[in-house]
């Protein structure tokens, strides 16, 4: 999978949204994502999600997230954290 950004924040928001879409259209349910940033800064990610179809008899359905948003968010390339807030 990949995903681009005009900005820093822009891609965490595309990537995120990317990994949302994923579990909401195939409901695959990422357990490990490797990703390479592409570009310096970045403007890109292409990365590998492994994981698995959702099963309710194995897995909890809690609370669905509707959107990952802009509101609020902090992105420290630095450190590789992020805080984001979704709409759920």
């Amino acid at each position: 999978m990949s995903a681009s950004g005009e900005d820093s924040t822009g891609l965490v928001v595309a990537f995120l949204t990317e990994l949302l879409n994923l579990e909401q259209t195939e409901q695959f349910l990422g357990r490990e994502i490797r990703a390479r940033p592409v570009g310096n800064p970045p403007t890109a990610i292409v990365a590998s999600v492994s994981g698995e179809r959702f099963d309710p008899e194995r897995h909890t359905a809690r609370t669905e997230v509707k959107a990952v948003t802009f509101h609020d968010l902090v992105f420290d390339a630095a450190r590789g954290r992020a805080r984001v807030i979704v709409d759920i």
